[in-house]
């Protein structure tokens, strides 16, 4: 904690002073709206950044991160710089082999042409957007991963915390 010592008054040759407590700088916690800049890298590439767009804010504890960045910002205040690794586990999880889906060729527009890598938006029964990614083309089927994806990857953050309230 800083202190400052300040006079308050000076009369009749006496000098009262007094040091007044100030506040730690705050830091990551619960509750806390943290503003950062980060730079994540998958395999050593980057896949998304801050860097030229404004800095990332989020509250700290509310789940708006993945487990294992958020409890590795923990305790960070503003200034601080972090090169964090996040184990898949603690990000989005392994591949789930449950979210490949095969589907009929058939099902699909008849003017599309599938290839592996392409991206289809399906919907679940609920009407909610699930894109899948095309890994396999067979002759009358194409098989759809469902699974996020950064599933199965560990992941590198670059962060510099920027605020803290």
């Amino acid at each position: 904690m800083n202190t400052i010592k300040t006079t308050l008054f000076c009369l009749m040759g006496l000098t009262l002073s007094a040091s007044i407590a100030m506040g730690a700088d705050p830091v990551v916690a619960n509750g806390k709206t943290v503003t950062m800049n980060y730079t994540l890298k998958v395999d050593g590439n980057v896949v998304d950044s801050s860097n030229g767009k404004e800095p990332l804010q989020y509250t700290q504890g509310q789940h708006m991160l993945i487990p294992g960045l958020e409890k590795q910002l923990a305790g960070l205040k503003a200034g601080d710089k972090k090169h964090i690794e996040v184990k898949s586990d603690e990000a989005y999880g392994p591949v789930n082999d449950k979210l490949f889906m095969e589907v009929p060729r058939s099902s699909l527009p008849p003017d599309l042409t599938p290839k592996v890598g392409m991206v289809l938006q399906m919907q679940s029964a609920g009407g909610r957007p699930m894109p899948g990614v095309i890994t396999e083309v067979k002759d009358k089927t194409i098989v759809l991963n469902f699974n996020h994806p950064l599933a199965g990857k560990d992941l590198s953050f670059d962060v510099e915390i920027v605020n803290v309230q």
